[in-house]
């Protein structure tokens, strides 16, 4: 009998050994990405344009990086906020931790130089090394076409820069091991040529996180089977529960009977001049979706959006897509 307790405990202090040993590899070696490359990003008129337009309009960084106005429908971004950061992703929201976007105007980057900009952005992984949780879409900027990412850090050197600094984000145990395997090594894709409405679709959405909203999750992870399905969770904070739209070709519970002028006008009437977003009482349904922002994409790219959506598995998904919160 002794022998056997003796076998099981020398068992356990072997696991426990490992555990460590993977722990420490996770919190010392981890994450293993490349030095930040030697790269400096030549500002152009047409940089900062196509920067601008997919900070603002496709990859909508701004959305999370500057401060939304929650009164209004969509949450509008508020005037002089633009890249500021700040905004709180914490538990209340079901996060594993305390997450703040950064500040992304010059005030905040210009410790980066351009290499380490572009290493953080397609990587997650920052100036010291330390890895950034995936509320930034980093996956998907790791795919883009790096003349692309090299147009979004041209337009972010660019813009007004706010005097604004943001608490250090913090992970939960156990997140605050696991993030450290989550960053990879950046697969720079190619941007298809516009005339290629399928690629350039995929492209996009890629670009603008779309899966990212509309797919459910288990533990972190959305669901590949169920991409685009839509049915994800987004808690507000006075407990409310929005959910995200099914955008696959379903005639029924998605999108298979709009027509391409109907998905289209549907992003544009939130994209025209002189657009005000009207006031959403307390209490009542709001969302997360960045219409004014999606709103200023070309009607050719939300072509080939709909272009690409519509090549997907119709998946039978109906969503209720708004809950309120439980009267107390």
């Amino acid at each position: 009998m002794k022998k056997l307790l003796k076998i099981i405990g020398f068992t356990l202090l072997g696991i426990a050994g490992l555990i460590g040993i993977l722990i420490g590899y996770a919190l010392i070696a981890l994450p293993n990405v490349d030095k930040a490359p030697n790269l400096k990003v030549e500002i152009t008129p047409q940089r900062v344009q196509r920067g601008d337009y997919l900070a603002n309009a496709v990859a909508s960084c701004m959305d999370c990086h500057s401060t939304r106005d929650w009164t209004k429908y969509s949450g509008p971004l508020v005037p002089g906020t633009l890249g500021k950061g700040g905004e709180t992703f914490d538990q209340k929201f079901g996060f594993p931790g305390a997450y703040y976007s950064r500040n992304i105007t010059p005030f905040g980057i210009s410790r980066y130089t351009d290499g380490e900009l572009y290493r953080v952005i397609t990587t997650g992984v920052t100036k010291e090394g330390r890895a950034m949780f995936p509320v930034m879409p980093y996956t998907h900027y790791a795919k883009m076409d790096p003349e692309d990412i090299y147009s979004l850090i041209a337009y972010l050197r660019t813009i007004p820069s706010i005097d604004n600094k943001v608490p250090e984000s913090h992970s939960d145990f156990p997140m605050n091991i696991i993030i450290n395997t989550i960053p990879k090594q950046e697969a720079p894709g190619k941007m298809p040529s516009p005339t290629d409405k399928l690629a350039y679709g995929a492209y996009l959405c890629n670009a603008a996180g779309c899966n990212e909203c509309h797919t459910r999750e288990k533990r972190g992870q959305i669901i590949m089977e169920l991409q685009y399905s839509g049915g994800r969770e987004f808690k507000f904070p006075d407990g409310s529960v929005v959910r995200s739209s099914n955008i696959t070709p379903d005639v029924n519970t998605g999108i298979g009977s709009w027509t391409e002028e109907m998905f289209i006008n549907r992003f544009k009437a939130f994209g025209e001049p002189g657009y005000v977003a009207p006031g959403v009482p307390m209490g009542s349904f709001n969302t997360l979706m960045p219409w004014t922002m999606y709103g200023k994409m070309s009607r050719e790219d939300l072509a080939a959006i709909y272009t690409y959506l519509h090549s997907m598995p119709a998946q039978v998904n109906a969503v209720t897509r708004y809950t309120p919160a439980a009267k107390s």
